[in-house]
């Protein structure tokens, strides 16, 4: 990712586009002395040498060079070849350069204004944590008027931002419940963008206080301000630690009932010895004497004394179980490591999560592929 995000094409490209707003700015030592630490870092301090690059070659300091680098942006995220609301990383080290260097107490308004025009080039909320560590008051209420926005990009910043878990970025440091008053103006946005960053610091918040976003999430159920589906989307994805979880109120307030009687068959493997790489495939039936409706997940959990390697939990399903008529549930997992999670050989039970419960296991063993 680090290839694609900021190479030395990307680095040439920033040197060209600040030496057009600038005829001032040295492209070529910027490009030179940049290009040449790439090869040894990673994204995130990539984005920090680039940023310090701007400002060593930047002929001027304070609003002067602020209007530069915003000058020196292509006239619209799309005119960048912007493909998606979070923008491009080209544009992560101009966002990282403002944290860095326009911290003075006497020019906040310009460097928040800065983050807000650099965010629909690329999301500026990593920078402006920096800002909220700082002064922490002075970043809060230009958020509320970021939540007002006309952009949804500055809107989404608004909540994103100040995230308790935000990720790959320092902690707030403030309580987990600091910028409710601004989801409680976001949630029902016309933005999926947004609502999505919505979902998100709810989740965060869930770690520890899963009551509060119980409470917050029907609140906002009783004002009727947001669409059904958008409001349904927001729960299950706030919720979606907590579901993964089982616990039972996540599954009451998204439309499922813990209690449900539902009988469920013992799970029906292709065979119990896998090498990684192959496809776990398994089925099963779901029964019950009325309709009822399910959130069905399967559990991948490692058994042998003294490992550490936790579950795995995926969804499977969401569906109705009709009166009668067994509900056939069929997967086939890819026995392989993600980017958040690692598989390894040994042994493993495999169980389904129906509307929170757990069934009785499926018992396997998983080795090696042989080279």
């Amino acid at each position: 990712m680090k290839e694609r995000a900021l190479n030395p094409d990307r680095i040439a490209r920033i040197g060209r586009e600040m030496q057009a707003a600038c005829p001032g700015f040295d492209a070529a030592s910027f490009i030179a002395q940049v290009t040449a630490d790439l090869p040894r870092l990673e994204l995130k301090a990539r984005i920090a040498r680039t940023a310090e690059g701007l400002h060593q070659h930047l002929p001027v300091t304070g609003r002067a060079a602020l209007d530069i680098l915003l000058r020196s942006l292509p006239a619209t995220p799309e005119a960048a070849s912007a493909e998606t609301d979070f923008g491009l990383y080209i544009y992560a080290p101009h966002s990282a350069y403002v944290a860095a260097h326009h911290l003075h107490p006497d020019h906040l308004d310009q460097a928040f204004a800065a983050l807000a025009a650099l965010t629909p080039y690329f999301s500026a909320e990593d920078a402006v944590r920096t800002f909220l560590h700082t002064y922490p008051q002075q970043t809060l209420k230009i958020a509320a008027t970021w939540a007002a926005a006309s952009d949804h990009r500055v809107r989404r910043l608004a909540s994103e931002a100040l995230r308790p878990h935000l990720p790959w970025s320092v902690r707030t440091g403030l309580p987990v419940n600091t910028a409710l008053p601004l989801l409680d103006l976001l949630y029902a946005d016309s933005s999926r963008f947004v609502t999505t960053s919505v979902a998100n610091h709810l989740r965060d918040i869930a770690r520890t206080e899963p009551e509060l976003v119980l409470a917050t999430l029907t609140r906002w159920r009783t004002e009727g301000r947001a669409a059904d589906a958008e409001l349904a989307f927001i729960t299950r994805e706030a919720l979606k630690a907590r579901l993964k979880a089982g616990w039972a109120p996540a599954y009451t307030l998204t439309g499922y009932n813990p209690q449900a009687a539902i009988s469920v068959s013992p799970l029906r493997l292709t065979h119990t010895e896998f090498r990684l790489g192959d496809g776990l495939a398994f089925e099963a039936d779901l029964t019950a004497s009325t309709d009822t409706p399910v959130h069905v997940m399967y559990v991948l959990t490692r058994t042998d004394p003294g490992t550490t390697t936790g579950e795995k939990v995926a969804h499977l399903t969401r569906a109705t179980v009709k009166a009668g008529t067994p509900l056939h549930l069929a997967k086939n997992h890819p026995l392989r490591s993600t980017g958040t999670a690692a598989l390894t050989p040994g042994s493993y039970h495999l169980a389904l999560q129906v509307n929170g419960r757990r069934h009785p296991p499926a018992l396997l063993h998983i080795t090696n592929r042989q080279a």
